[in-house]
């Protein structure tokens, strides 16, 4: 007789068959099976063997499922030992076992047989054996008692496989609508694949873990099977926590007639569990189904990476070579290059190249391409959807701050047969506003997910939510996936050609102030423009200025570089590319390219090159020149005598008329309106005039016809009229008027504007409210410390009478300073002694006193750590990413 007492779990092989396994030390241990001597108990169903035709299915005999069941719940999982007493030729060891520790705990041979689920052996019993008899006395007893077999019932169970007993597994999976049934775990194939049984319908079903992959055994011709690298260890730890357990299984989805779902455990989630100790992948094909969350594996799976455990014991992150603020930073997005890439500007003033990470842009098979060889391609506008998708970046990302954090950097490849080279790509997820412009842009339908293999982890760290984004957008039929006609963009690119821009010219003319988008920056000057509104592409000069021209091929060969044409080009991208701006067309030159002023925000950019010294004034507007800033082109430049008419006592001495008015308006950007207090008497006046006037004469709802630039009268939110002017018009419910004597902006229904009469027009009353901008003080960049400053400005001036001083002319605005009008404190530098603003440091001789004591103000706020100075001076550490800049 042998005695061990090693092993701390079982397995119900059989009915009255109990396998047993050791204590794991460094991987699976050994099992051993152990038979159970003197007893014979039902047995289980037993499918045919694969190619063998003769054999045939035999279900479960009596009780047999039954004393299966008593086993199960009472040894599995539990510690026991064992007897052997006989072993035969096979190899197969007949003994007993007990639960627990040594033989003074339960005999389940006994238990079996008392309870009436197997028979005693007694053809083998010997008199004299102790145990032997004890099995024969509690034999008698459950006859006596009419347990189990030995009651009236039957004692069979019917098991369904669904393989082969329900026609469509589809069906049946949808059936259950995804809420957890009970089962328990007959079989583990591998560590991701099990074989369960549905209660209580005693459904037989296989399940492989949604959004998993273990790996497998792979059988060789010969019948034989290789483990791939923890393929044993991976089967044998779902083994030990699943196999006959009692469970609960989410049956998700079954795609292609394989079952998929989630096994609950109350001691944890065996799919989560496999991925953190690195037994299992991510698997994308199944992920989407996965009920409690792809975040959580992709989670548990990132856990395992990091730590290199088992399966990626050889991992190396995709940006493990990058430094923590290569990999993730702050930038302005300066251009979008395509519908999935984007220039920006980092902190330190490098350009960066952005593709958007695993989403595909829209785009055309080649057939397509070249149906029309006559014709020349152009992407932006031939490929459906691309303009949509570009024009969706543009105009959410242009000019704006983005965190961008870098998720793999593709490597460059070289050109092959039918494909072209592309250069080393930086590929990242970039947000805003905690928004993910490319799950964004694929919910849109106006970008697909890129499909990989399952071991290229070169992807977006957000790749289930593009995932998930893109299933949205094929359900509801958005962009690439409608079915309707795609969207056809006619633009007509008239860069050039002379015939056709003598055409344009006239309506551009007339039409006064346009809107265009800069498509392209040739040089400071020179510019490429769409205008929505004619379809068309045109090259723009800008008018009144002379600025350095760049490097181009000519004729004769490359034409050189003139100073500083560098500088201001990248002064004009930056102010101006891709960005929505007006244009006012004067003339057109030989060559069929317009001339006339691009206005951008209120700025002129003719001026802003020649204020920040990077173009000359043409003959044609020579008093637009602000030659005093000695820098860049005007460095080497010397006044002539003719202009020496200024004298210096003006220059020396700040003049300071303050003149008293009236604050109607503040805008976001902390520029205000005014009103004279003078005149104000007479707009009340016409005020009153014009309102009696039309309330005798009411106009007629709807038959003015609102045009941009023309002057009109709308009808405030309270009810009233008031002078106007149309600045846009979208349709005919939205359009946007200035109130030109308040300075304030609304976006209205045509049905609330009429034609000015002609006894109020501004011929009679010039338009009321100026435009001013607070002198020596610059704006924060940040949003909500400029919204800081704003509500400081509309709390202390606004509807308040104040007195106004004009210090010196800006881009758009004169710049003053303002004074409350009881206590002659200065407004402006109320907010520098505030720590709301920074000091905007002029270099004119008269003004340096004012100057100074802003500075002086500044600087007692930065000791006090005062609003924004509160992290100390944050331009030392040239710290863009807050919004300020020197």
């Amino acid at each position: 007789m042998c005695y061990v007492k090693l092993f701390s779990s079982s397995i119900i092989h059989s009915c009255c068959a109990i396998i047993v396994r050791g204590q794991p030390r460094g991987g699976p241990p050994p099992e051993r099976q152990i038979n159970l001597s003197n007893i014979r108990a039902g047995a289980m169903a037993r499918r045919a063997a694969q190619g063998q035709p003769d054999t045939k299915d035999t279900p479960d005999e009596p009780w047999a499922f039954q004393a299966r069941e008593f086993l199960r719940k009472k040894l599995i999982g539990k510690e026991v030992c064992f007897t052997v007493e006989i072993k035969i030729a096979s190899g197969r060891e007949y003994g007993m076992v007990y639960l627990g520790k040594d033989t003074t705990g339960e005999n389940i041979a006994e238990s079996l047989v008392t309870e009436g689920l197997a028979t005693v052996r007694r053809e083998g019993i010997r008199g004299n054996n102790p145990e032997q008899a004890r099995l024969c006395e509690h034999e008698d007893q459950a006859k006596a008692s009419k347990k189990g077999m030995w009651s009236e019932g039957s004692g069979t169970h019917t098991i369904r496989d669904i393989k082969y007993t329900i026609e469509n597994p589809r069906n049946f999976v949808d059936s259950l609508h995804q809420k957890p049934i009970n089962a328990i775990i007959e079989h583990v194939r591998d560590g991701s694949v099990v074989r369960a049984l549905l209660l209580p319908d005693y459904y037989l079903v296989t399940v492989m873990l949604s959004g998993i992959k273990c790996p497998t055994f792979k059988r060789e011709a010969d019948g034989t099977e290789t483990p791939e690298p923890f393929a044993a260890e991976a089967k044998f730890f779902t083994e030990s926590r699943l196999l006959q357990r009692d469970v609960q299984i989410i049956l998700e989805s079954c795609p292609n007639q394989i079952i998929l779902g989630t096994i609950l455990h109350p001691n944890g989630n065996i799919t989560e569990l496999l991925l953190k100790e690195g037994f299992a992948r991510c698997v994308d094909w199944s992920m989407a189904v996965y009920t409690q969350g792809a975040e959580k594996l992709r989670a548990a799976e990132r856990s395992a990476k990091e730590r290199k455990v088992r399966i990626w014991k050889d991992y190396v992150a995709p940006t493990a070579n990058l430094d923590q603020k290569d990999r993730q930073f702050v930038a302005k997005v300066m251009q979008v290059v395509n519908a999935d890439a984007m220039v920006v500007k980092l902190n330190s003033g490098e350009y960066k190249t952005i593709h958007l990470s695993s989403i595909r842009p829209p785009r055309i098979e080649g057939e397509e391409k070249n149906k029309d060889k006559d014709k020349r391609f152009r992407p932006l506008y031939d490929i459906p959807y691309m303009f949509e998708a570009r024009e969706f970046l543009r105009k959410k990302l242009i000019g704006k701050k983005v965190n961008v954090t870098v998720d793999y950097i593709r490597a460059a490849t070289s050109a092959g047969e039918g494909t072209p080279a592309f250069p080393e790509r930086t590929c990242a997820t970039v947000t805003i506003g905690g928004i993910n412009i490319a799950e964004a842009l694929v919910s849109k339908g106006l970008a697909t997910v890129i499909r990989y293999r399952q071991d290229d982890d070169q992807r977006s760290s957000h790749y289930d939510e593009l995932l998930a984004a893109e299933a949205r957008a094929i359900k509801n039929g958005k962009g690439l996936h409608s079915k309707k006609e795609v969207p056809i963009h006619r633009v007509a690119d008239i860069s050039g050609e002379t015939q056709k821009a003598k055409q344009f010219l006239p309506f551009l003319q007339r039409a006064g102030r346009s809107e265009a988008v800069v498509e392209y920056v040739f040089s400071g000057s020179r510019l490429k423009l769409y205008m929505p509104k004619e379809t068309c592409l045109i090259t723009f000069l800008l008018a009144g200025i002379e600025c350095p021209r760049s490097s181009r091929n000519m004729p004769g060969g490359m034409q050189v570089a003139e100073p500083f044409s560098d500088e201001a080009m990248l002064f004009t991208k930056e102010l101006v590319l891709q960005r929505e701006v007006e244009v006012e067309v004067e003339s057109m030159d030989k060559a069929g390219n317009f001339i006339g002023w691009l206005h951008i925000e209120g700025v002129n950019l003719s001026v802003a090159l020649v204020e920040n010294a990077l173009s000359k004034v043409h003959f044609t507007a020579e008093r637009l020149a602000d030659r005093g800033k000695r820098r860049y082109i005007w460095a080497n430049y010397e006044e002539k005598p003719v202009e020496e008419v200024v004298h210096l006592s003006e220059e020396k001495e700040r003049v300071a008329n303050y003149r008293p008015v009236y604050v109607t308006e503040i805008t976001d950007t902390l520029h205000f309106y005014t009103q004279d207090v003078e005149t104000g008497g007479q707009l009340e006046s016409l005020m009153e005039t014009m309102r009696a006037e039309i309330a005798a004469q009411p106009p007629v709802e709807g038959s003015y016809s609102a045009r941009r630039g023309d002057n009109c009268i709308a009808k405030f939110a309270d009810g009233e009229w008031y002078r106007a002017r149309v600045e846009k018009v979208e349709s005919p419910a939205k359009v946007h008027v200035f109130y030109i004597d308040y300075g304030n902006r609304e976006v209205v229904s045509s049905t609330r504007l009429a034609a000015i009469p002609p006894a109020f027009s501004t011929r009679t009353l010039p338009a009321q409210a100026t435009e001013y901008a607070f002198a020596f003080i610059q704006v924060p960049q940040d949003e909500d410390a400029r919204a800081d400053v704003v509500d400081c400005i509309v709390r202390d001036i606004h509807n308040t009478q104040c007195l106004l001083n004009v210090e010196y002319s800006g881009a758009s605005c004169p710049h003053v300073t303002i004074q409350f009008a009881d206590t002659k404190e200065d407004v402006g530098l109320g907010l520098v002694k505030e720590g709301l603003v920074m000091v905007d440091v002029r270099k004119e001789k008269h003004l340096q006193k004012m100057v100074t004591e802003y500075l002086n103000s500044q600087e007692s706020a930065k000791s006090a750590r005062l609003n924004i100075w509160r992290y100390g001076d944050f331009r030392a550490d040239d710290a863009d990413e807050f919004g300020y800049s020197r």
